[in-house]
């Protein structure tokens, strides 16, 4: 469980976003978690990734790039 992210998370989150080809400039990553966690688009259109405070990093992670598809509306390469 991660109460706040640190620089070593934000990459990692940030690995996934650069696979799907999305600007880093587009993304926002807050550095506090909270339960449950949310993937929105914003009214300006950036991206707002908040990581869930109860799940375990790693194991959150692993959903990331699905759940942006979906968000997104693209299909697995």
């Amino acid at each position: 469980m991660v109460k706040a992210l640190t620089l070593k998370e934000i990459e990692a989150i940030l690995a996934v976003t650069d696979t799907l080809g999305i600007s880093r400039e587009a993304v926002v990553i807050p550095l506090r978690t909270d339960h449950p966690d949310r993937l929105s688009v914003l009214k300006d259109g950036r991206l707002e990734i908040v990581v869930d405070r109860e799940s375990e990093f790693a194991d959150w992670l692993r959903t990331l790039e699905p759940r942006l598809r979906e968000l997104m509306g693209r299909s697995s390469d």
